[in-house]
């Protein structure tokens, strides 16, 4: 089928349409001057691919508009209230049934501390009791779809690319489990793991084990990527920047570093805490961090300029940013939820206490839901936090109501995209983009010899042509050629003068003490009288 252009251009949208923000925030760049393009080809070629970006932005905000509705809520206070102040009770008795089922205590007083993790559609939950109990729940329907007991120690778990497998991390290695329950790899190089990630765009599952050495392994091919030594001693502060796929380590001496699998070296080293760390977390922008130590400070981080935005008092044992940017922490039995209040200032938004003698292990907040995931010594439990979660899911990312087709062809699809590791960095915009010219190094005295040597010989074989009468004598061919020789090396000569020109000003300068600072005019030489 052929489109003449003359016939989409005048569907085009005009200027006053494109003023919308809505609109502006779906165009691709500035658009190109057609005022400078002389070639009336090119212009007109141009001006459709303009009215094609145009019209595809006005498309955008329409399918905004109808097909994306809703819009988080966050809890609203009247008059003096504080939402802080709100409990958990009061918040139930406001909202709808199916969201108040969100809401509940799991008890299990002799397998705990319990450690959670979701799914990144947020609808399959994993647990893993610190005394060996293992389980899926689909937290949607509240349905058990597996739980077994391997009789261990487990330390963390997390799932893989979907809910069909899980990771843990026992008392000696880590292991792989299907939603069945059925172990299928024993992953005896990593060792006794403290710690589990998954880097879902690059298939690797990451680990720190108790010795201080990070591994990297390729779960499709079953491959070690690679085996880091932090060197900074054993730690179970772990966690991945979602943005950039960087691995942070949080140590015991106050540092944070960041790791890629294709540097023996941490890419960053940054000193963040007097005292060990406890908790990291990062924000889904990938440019904002988290970190608590003991000393009772929790940071936030700008990691473009790696400075401190604010400093909160107080201890964190576990800190997780929320898709919309809230940022819970949990330390003994109560859980604070911060928000941000305009210019990446966090303020308390909301507060729950557990019940006397409940340690919290860890919190996670559930993707696309308003629902903050507890993990503690007696069980665990759900809590509802209003404007947590994404209101719109997109399903070709995460589909909570996903078919078993659906999930086989999502999962080749992801095979077929997988990235390999070295595509991780910290600026992963640079990937794509060209190396910028480097400055070229200033010759050395024998490149700059050679130079002049070449440039003479070439003169030195090039054959002066015959003249008239009179012009032809040999005193004429040899002045000729001498100025010949002469015009060779006159570049080099004056860049030479040139060069001795700036050296003669710059120890000039150096001599005279007065344009020193006062604190260095100590040290000039002094003239001798």
């Amino acid at each position: 089928m052929v489109v003449r252009a003359h016939n989409i251009v005048t569907t085009f949208p005009q200027d006053e349409d494109m003023a919308d923000e809505n609109v502006k925030k779906f165009l691709r760049g500035e658009g190109a001057d057609l005022e400078v393009v002389k070639d009336k080809k090119l212009k007109g070629q141009l001006a459709v691919k303009e009215g094609l970006n145009k019209h595809s932005a006005i498309t955008a905000k329409n399918f905004q508009k109808w097909l994306l509705p809703s819009e988080e809520g966050f809890l609203e206070a009247d008059g003096i209230e504080k939402t802080w102040r709100y409990k958990q009770e009061d918040i139930g008795h406001e909202v709808d049934i199916l969201s108040k089922t969100k809401q509940f205590d799991m008890v299990l007083p002799d397998l705990g501390p319990y450690t959670l993790s979701f799914t990144s559609s947020g609808r399959y939950m994993a647990l893993a009791g610190r005394k060996g109990h293992l389980g899926v729940l689909d937290v949607k329907s509240m349905s058990l779809i597996k739980e077994f007991q391997v009789r261990e120690t487990v330390r963390d778990v997390t799932f893989l690319h979907n809910e069909l497998f899980f990771a843990t991390a026992q008392k000696k290695y880590p292991y792989i489990y299907n939603r069945d329950g059925v172990e299928l790899h024993c992953m005896k190089e990593h060792g006794a793991v403290l710690k589990l990630q998954f880097l879902k765009n690059h298939f690797l599952l990451a680990s720190i084990n108790k010795f201080g050495q990070l591994h990297y392994q390729d779960v499709t091919m079953g491959q070690m990527t690679a085996n880091h030594r932090t060197g900074l001693g054993r730690t179970d502060v772990m966690q991945v920047n979602p943005y950039n796929a960087v691995v942070s380590l949080g140590h015991s001496n106050g540092t944070v570093t960041m790791w890629k699998p294709t540097s023996p070296n941490p890419l960053v080293k940054m000193l963040c805490h007097k005292g060990p760390l406890t908790a990291v977390a990062f924000h889904s922008n990938g440019h904002l961090m988290a970190t608590a130590g003991t000393e009772r400070k929790i940071k936030l981080w700008d990691l473009r300029k790696f400075q401190v935005l604010q400093t909160i008092p107080g201890n964190a044992k576990s800190l997780d940013f929320s898709q919309k940017g809230l940022l819970a922490r949990s330390t003994g039995s109560y859980v604070q939820v911060l928000r941000d209040s305009g210019s990446q200032h966090y303020d308390q938004y909301m507060s729950h206490s557990m019940a006397k003698g409940y340690q919290i292990h860890n919190v996670v907040f559930r993707p696309y839901e308003d629902v903050l995931g507890l993990g503690h010594s007696m069980g665990w439990s759900s809590i509802l936090v209003p404007g947590s979660g994404e209101p719109n899911f997109d399903t070709w990312v995460a589909n909570p109501f996903e078919t078993p087709k659906q999930r086989r062809e999502k999962e080749i699809r992801a095979f077929l995209e997988k990235l390999p590791p070295e595509t991780i960095m910290l600026d992963p915009k640079k990937i794509g983009t060209l190396r910028p010219h480097r400055k070229k190094n200033k010759p050395t005295r024998k490149e700059r010899e050679e130079e002049e040597e070449a440039a003479v010989a070439v003169v030195k074989g090039k054959e002066l042509k015959n003249k008239t009468k009179g012009k032809n004598r040999p005193s004429k061919k040899m002045s000729k050629k001498q100025e010949m020789f002469e015009n060779a090396k006159r570049p080099f000569i004056e860049q030479k003068m040139k060069e001795d020109e700036l050296s003669r000003i710059k120890r000039q300068r150096i001599d005279e003490g007065a344009e020193l600072p006062k604190s260095l005019q100590r040290f000039a030489k002094k003239k001798a009288t």
